[in-house]
């Protein structure tokens, strides 16, 4: 018997398969186990599998790392992923090919879940509030996310018990995504490397003061600002002035809060961007087909769309309901896992302008469903949204900006209509309407006829 295996021009094993066959008639009475051994010796130097712990992030944050996770596993690591009890996100019934580590948090779910519901909500006192309102609900919010992250630290590298059992598992790298804290001080704790997951930070905050990322206000539009890298003189000084605001709020937040969870944990006075900065990749998930040319340090790594697939089949009763339509075809239809709660308004509005289309309307949303829906339209409570996306019955794309979905538009040639809600989202349907793939509606002052108008420019004008 042989050990046949699969290798590529650098020498990387990519598979190994036992044959019965001998290919040379002496091997015939050469001790199978002894030439094994040979043969695992001698590979030895081109196998490369590693022990990595990942500090994952929540909601389409989790989403997005497990494929790194999973193509990881794939590769034969082995992959622990830490998740405190109170996560909202991480579904530990599910059967996974890596581990789960868990850790006890002072927290509920139903705590997480309301301090992201109010980081939502926020952005409705902006669009509709008084100064006063913003400012009050994001002070509130603020308190909240101090109060989560010292929590999270301190149940997470204070805790000497787990740390010790994590060190002797002898870990050699640490993926992190830094909406969820401290992945830095415990690739300290552990005297393990580091790499970063993220999509961006507002005013490219960490990317700028922790990553060195050089960034000139001339050229480089500062998110959330609406601009694209052909900034007017005015727009430049917009532009330079929320540089500085973004600034100057990091610089207070971190010396006024965080700072001083890191220094209690570490047992010395540490800032954020001390720990942070010590990052040795940084994974950004974006991509040159989407961004404006800006100048970027080596180790940050662009992987935009790595978890663009082709589609698979869709179920039995989906899929039914998808080739109903026709020739007119299907619209996908969702705000992702984080916006449920629509009021009745809004959704009102939703059905009566998809009622007046004539394709099939495939919604995903788990929120209070409308009272009625027209014959055109199905709800779901989760839709496979890649596959639907990659069918060819799939006309456009009703998404609020979240860069997971906009990506696999992008992938699938699908154009979007894009209704933005929070965050980053804005800028994302913002930049792919100037590039020509997409509309953008403004969610709180929409109303049906420019839903309408917007599907029909999406689906039947040309460009």
């Amino acid at each position: 018997m042989l050990l046949l295996c699969a290798a590529d021009r650098s020498g990387d094993i990519h598979h190994c398969t036992y044959s019965e066959k001998t290919f040379w008639p002496e091997m015939a009475s050469v001790n199978p186990s002894l030439l094994l051994l040979a043969l695992l010796v001698c590979g030895l130097h081109c196998i490369h599998s590693g022990q990595v712990l990942v500090n994952p992030g929540e909601y389409s944050h989790w989403q997005n790392m497990r494929v790194i996770v999973e193509e990881l596993v794939e590769r034969n690591h082995s992959v622990t992923v830490l998740v405190n009890t109170a996560s909202p996100t991480v579904n530990l019934t599910r059967q996974e090919r890596f581990r789960f580590h868990l850790f006890n948090v002072p927290l509920q779910k139903e705590n997480m879940t309301a301090l992201w519901d109010d980081f939502v909500d926020l952005w409705k006192y902006q669009m509709n509030g008084t100064g006063w309102q913003v400012l009050s609900k994001t002070s509130d919010l603020m308190a909240s996310f101090n109060s989560y992250i010292s929590v999270i630290c301190k149940a997470l590298v204070g805790n000497k018990t787990l740390v010790e059992d994590l060190r002797r598992s002898r870990y050699e790298v640490i993926l992190t995504d830094p909406f969820t804290p401290c992945g830095d001080l415990m690739a300290d704790a552990l005297d393990v490397p580091f790499i970063i997951t993220m999509r961006i930070t507002f005013g490219f905050i960490y990317e700028r003061m922790c990553g060195q990322m050089p960034t000139l206000p001339s050229f480089v539009p500062c998110t959330p600002i609406l601009a694209t890298d052909q900034m007017n003189f005015r727009e430049r000084l917009v532009n330079f002035g929320s540089y500085f605001m973004h600034s100057a709020m990091f610089l207070l937040h971190t010396s006024k809060y965080l700072s001083s969870v890191y220094s209690e944990i570490k047992g010395k006075p540490t800032s954020v961007c001390e720990m942070v900065g010590k990052a040795d990749l940084w994974f950004i998930r974006s991509h040159w087909v989407w961004e404006y040319p800006r100048p970027f340090p080596p180790n940050f790594i662009f992987i935009g769309g790595h978890h663009c697939k082709p589609a698979k089949p869709l179920p039995l009763d989906l899929e039914e309901f998808v080739q109903s339509s026709g020739d007119d075809g299907i619209v996908v239809f969702t705000f992702g896992s984080m916006f449920k709660n629509l009021t009745e308004e809004r959704r009102n509005m939703f059905v009566s302008a998809l009622g007046q289309i004539p394709q099939k309307v495939v919604w995903g949303f788990g929120g209070e469903r409308p009272r009625t829906l027209p014959a055109n339209i199905r709800i779901y409570n989760w839709i496979p949204q890649k596959d639907l996306l990659g069918h060819p019955k799939t006309k456009a794309f009703i998404s609020h900006g979240g860069s997971n979905g906009l990506y696999e538009a992008i992938y699938h040639g699908v154009p979007l209509l894009g209704v933005p809600l929070f965050a980053d989202q804005p800028d994302n349907i913002f930049i792919l309407e100037k590039k020509g793939a997409a509309i953008m509606l403004d969610f709180y002052n929409m109303n049906s006829d420019d839903l309408v108008k917007g599907l029909r420019a999406v689906i039947n004008d040309p460009s």
